[in-house]
């Protein structure tokens, strides 16, 4: 498969993952779906380099272990104080490949500048290289995680030989304003398949389950006030003192 100049191939595996299914919620306990979450792939792909100027889109994923669950009790913190002893069922001995790309946030026009694709293309490459810029979860941060490159489909999979495997309503991801233009933010929902193992994701705007969340407000960025132009603080940084001496 041909690298694209916005298209990453990674491994991302850990001891444990927790996608949660929202249902489960309820009652303060907490059970994984059996497969990852877009979200949580997303954020898997925006700890390893994310900046507002794009936006990241999961394509596939592949699961290369059998599914295997642990439950575990646990004391979550109360927000009043306190806690109190919840059972959690956690996925054991993850590994999945993903496919992945990126494309420019149209509602940043403000960051138009640094729609430079070959340089977040190369600096997100470096950042896979080393593990990711942040620490990786596995949908909470009780689960670490690890990435490094991969070629998407080489090696045998757990479901490489399961025809299809149909899962019902599934959490999806959200909207956020900063993403889509809008004024709120919004839960998505859909019904995914695997195939030999290997789960397509809808892409979020074919998502047709949604639901209203809550009214919220993207964050802005003003140049000179919480963003700098490079050329500026490249200046202000070889006058600081010491500078010219090498010293910094």
């Amino acid at each position: 498969m041909e690298t694209l100049k916005n298209s990453i191939q990674f491994k991302v595996w850990g001891r444990y993952a927790l996608f949660t299914d929202p249902i489960t919620k309820l009652g303060g306990e907490r059970c994984s779906y059996h497969i990852p979450t877009y979200e949580a792939l997303k954020g898997v792909a925006k700890s390893i380099y994310w900046k507002p100027t794009l936006i990241w889109y999961i394509d596939k994923v592949r699961i290369m272990k059998t599914v295997r669950t642990q439950t575990k009790g646990t004391k979550p913190l109360k927000m009043s104080g306190g806690n109190d002893l919840s059972i959690y069922t956690y996925l054991v001995d993850i590994e999945y490949q993903v496919l992945a790309h990126f494309e420019w946030n149209i509602h940043r026009p403000e960051l138009a500048k640094d729609r430079i694709d070959g340089k977040h293309f190369q600096i997100t490459q470096r950042m896979l290289e080393r593990g990711g810029r942040q620490d990786i979860f596995l949908g909470t941060r009780d689960c670490q995680g690890y990435v490094e490159p991969c070629n998407f489909g080489e090696g045998i999979g757990a479901y490489d030989d399961i025809d299809e495997l149909s899962y019902g309503l599934m959490f999806h991801g959200f909207d956020y304003p900063d993403e889509t233009g809008k004024d709120e933010m919004v839960t998505r929902f859909w019904r995914p398949v695997m195939k030999h193992g290997i789960i397509v994701f809808e892409h979020p705007e074919q998502c047709s389950v949604r639901k209203f969340v809550r009214t919220m407000q993207a964050k802005t960025f003003d140049e000179g006030q919480n963003f700098k132009n490079v050329e500026i603080e490249f200046e202000e940084l070889i006058l600081q003192p010491g500078m010219e001496d090498g010293k910094i």
